[in-house]
């Protein structure tokens, strides 16, 4: 697909999503060199969970990122991890914004939250703009682009950053899965949807089916827990380099497999007919990229990385049911009435393709 420019990455506060801004400017300007000259406030309108604004003084832009109103399942929306992740990785990986500040009092603007560096760029949603390149081949050498960034990151040992203490490598498939099995009981049945009690069935096969065939892991490493497409920032002009990646919060040490996972459970695949259950995916921004096919990039992943891929079937069948299970953490804040961002509604309706997908995947025919 082509388009001719891309969307602008900021837009005015959405209603419900004000915060103190005179709290805030006067806290950052007490702690922050570049805090100087007129504030102002934007909002990067397109991610689902985290609230994020660009906040700039005269001509210093920075990026304030905060979790969104209401219950938070725990562990969720680390602002102190984000911040701590990034802290540690800028270094040795260069994707990585730079951290400036993280405010664990609440008081300032109702939550912690941390500033980085704000890095301007293209971000690929539904098209490739020309701002990025206008090349027929631009869309592939994205898609080799940001397995290339991820498979880099796999690259960097922990031991050789401040971050070989962040998680716990052993039993971390087993703990994620208990984790995750934990949201979903505590969100499951919060639904107005009329397939919601198939939707907790097959959810819950996906589960059972996961845990019984849990694959050994085979080394540690930095693991961002939701790399995708619109995660990815590119420079202008250049579709071939990952230029920053976004969205620390859950970073860990880990089966890095588990974010190859992710990434392909959001990955589109011409191959696939439409009508095909595999063929659904929740990134409805790229849905229609033509990407390189799931194939290719496995090919491209094992190329560039030490890992044998032989139950990579496992990892993004894991990686539906996870994205399944923060798509219903979204729709239950609709749900009980937290948010008033129309997009959370229908978050829900995914939940269950994404699921049925993921059995699929394993090998049992919905």
């Amino acid at each position: 697909m082509r388009a001719s420019h891309a969307p602008s990455d900021v837009a005015p506060i959405r209603d419900g999503e004000q915060l103190d801004w005179a709290r805030l400017e006067h806290y950052l300007r007490t702690q922050l060199p570049e805090a100087e000259g007129p504030f102002s406030v934007l909002q990067f309108p397109r991610g689902s969970a985290n609230l994020t604004y660009q906040v700039r003084f005269g001509e210093a832009t920075l990026v304030v990122r905060r979790p969104p109103f209401g219950q938070l399942a725990k562990g969720s929306h680390d602002m102190k991890r984000e911040y701590r992740v990034l802290s540690g990785l800028n270094s040795v990986y260069d994707r990585a914004p730079r951290a400036l500040l993280h405010c664990a009092d609440s008081r300032i603007i109702g939550a912690e939250f941390f500033v980085s560096e704000y890095r301007s760029g293209v971000v690929v949603w539904d098209s490739i703009p020309n701002s990025l390149s206008s090349e027929v081949d631009a869309t592939e050498r994205v898609g080799l682009a940001v397995v290339e960034a991820l498979a880099d990151l796999h690259q960097v040992d922990p031991a050789e950053t401040a971050l070989a203490d962040l998680g716990r490598p052993d039993g971390y498939l087993e703990r994620q899965l208990a984790g995750w099995t934990r949201r979903w009981d505590a969100v499951g049945a919060q639904s107005n949807l009329p397939d919601a009690h198939e939707t907790r069935a097959a959810m819950d096969e996906v589960q059972r089916r996961l845990t019984s065939a849990v694959p050994a892991a085979q080394r540690a490493g930095i693991v961002h827990n939701d790399f995708k497409i619109d995660n990815c920032q590119f420079r202008v002009g250049d579709p071939d380099r990952v230029y920053s990646v976004f969205d620390w919060d859950m970073a860990t040490t880990g089966d890095p497999l588990c974010d190859f996972g992710t990434l392909l459970n959001y990955w589109p695949d011409y191959t696939l007919p439409v009508d095909d259950t595999r063929a659904f995916i929740a990134a409805t921004a790229t849905r229609n990229l033509n990407l390189p096919s799931r194939a290719q990039i496995v090919e491209r992943y094992a190329a560039s990385c030490d890992l044998d891929l032989s139950h990579i079937d496992w990892y993004e069948a894991f990686g539906c049911w996870k994205t399944a299970v923060i798509l219903q953490q979204l729709y239950a804040r609709s749900v009980r009435g937290e948010t008033t961002d129309p997009r959370m509604q229908q978050r829900g309706e995914m939940v269950r393709p994404l699921a049925l997908r993921a059995l699929a995947t394993l090998g049992t025919v919905p």
